[in-house]
């Protein structure tokens, strides 16, 4: 329930919560997010591919067991970096006063062949908004968009993708998939060009061998291809929803809130994706408003308030990526602390 909620209105629901727990109301609360089950719970049971797994009392609840349950494998070393230590190669992506001179304001950055990139921020700070600029999704003011070295204009999200950069929308159902589609349908949306004869006509097993390799390489749990998309679990629609993004061969990826509303164990997979493609070259930028997320899978993290950039934590900067940090600079708190120095 709290997916779409800021950390304030959070604090109300459990608050309403546990009073209605206080009052004897029985409250039966699913969430994927670890930290809640653990702040609300008396008990916690575990379904897992659709079975029942088991029970644990609040007493006995660990993180270890608890995902081990879930997931049915020992998830340790969630969030390592397997791409190796920061040594980024060429910069591929330049993005320069980007802005529209409300919502952004002045943003600058690069992003470089092999790294992650982390965008954090509070609900509202304009992480969303920049992303969808520089994918020309929606309009900017201002900025220039360079990409290895040589000038883009990207005004729609077709510009951006013929340029080699896609973006992975923070809401998959609203503006990424077509949920009454197979899945196989969706892998092969962008690249039904790369299947057409000549005279229009598609080449349907060029797109169902890929649509199976597709399948097998992001492990997407589905029985028939041929099944509506709709009808998957979170995790799978999201990966199906990358892998449509895959098949363009980007240079820049961008990922807004790659792991919403998925379980545990398609959260570990994600990150093992991510993990490849750095490992093979491509400059990914995620977004997220789970900081152990962007502190376990970013290279270098820039922190915006307010609609513009204000701080820039890893990579070659003295200052490291922790959560403590980002959140003083997003919510202004790190500057006010050096003014009262």
């Amino acid at each position: 329930p709290t997916t779409p909620l800021s950390s304030r209105e959070t604090d109300r629901l459990f608050a309403l919560i546990r009073q209605l727990r206080a009052d004897g109301l029985a409250i039966i609360y699913i969430s994927h997010r670890m930290s809640e089950i653990y702040d609300l719970s008396d008990r916690v049971s575990v379904l897992r591919d659709g079975t029942y797994v088991g029970t644990l009392e609040r007493a006995a609840l660990s993180a270890e067991s608890l995902v081990q349950m879930m997931v049915g494998r020992d998830l340790s070393g969630f969030y390592t970096k397997e791409h190796a230590a920061y040594d980024p190669g060429r910069v591929v992506l330049a993005a320069r006063h980007i802005g529209d001179g409300k919502r952004v304001r002045d943003c600058s950055f690069d992003v470089h062949a092999g790294e992650v990139l982390g965008i954090a921020g509070l609900v509202g700070a304009g992480r969303t908004e920049l992303a969808r600029m520089v994918f020309g999704a929606d309009p900017r003011s201002s900025g220039e968009i360079h990409i290895d070295g040589l000038p883009v204009d990207v005004r729609t999200p077709l510009d951006a993708i013929r340029a080699g950069l896609v973006y992975l929308t923070e809401d998959r159902k609203a503006q990424g998939l077509f949920l009454d589609m197979s899945v196989r349908d969706n892998i092969n949306v962008c690249a039904c060009s790369l299947d057409a004869h000549p005279g229009g006509l598609l080449d349907r097993a060029r797109g169902k061998a890929r649509a199976a390799a597709a399948i097998a390489s992001l492990g997407i749990r589905v029985g028939d291809a041929r099944r509506n998309v709709g009808a998957l679990s979170g995790g799978n629609q999201q990966k199906v929803l990358l892998s449509r993004l895959l098949e363009i061969k980007p240079r820049v990826l961008i990922l807004d809130e790659p792991t919403r509303g998925v379980d545990i164990g398609a959260k570990s997979e994600i990150y093992r994706i991510i993990n490849e493609l750095a490992r093979s070259g491509v400059a990914i930028v995620v977004i997220s408003s789970e900081l152990p997320e962007i502190v376990g899978t970013a290279d270098r993290v820039l922190v915006m308030r307010e609609g513009e950039l204000v701080a820039e934590l890893g990579g070659h900067s003295s200052e490291p990526i922790e959560q403590a940090t980002i959140i003083e600079y997003a919510t202004g708190a790190r500057q006010t602390l050096l003014a009262a120095a």
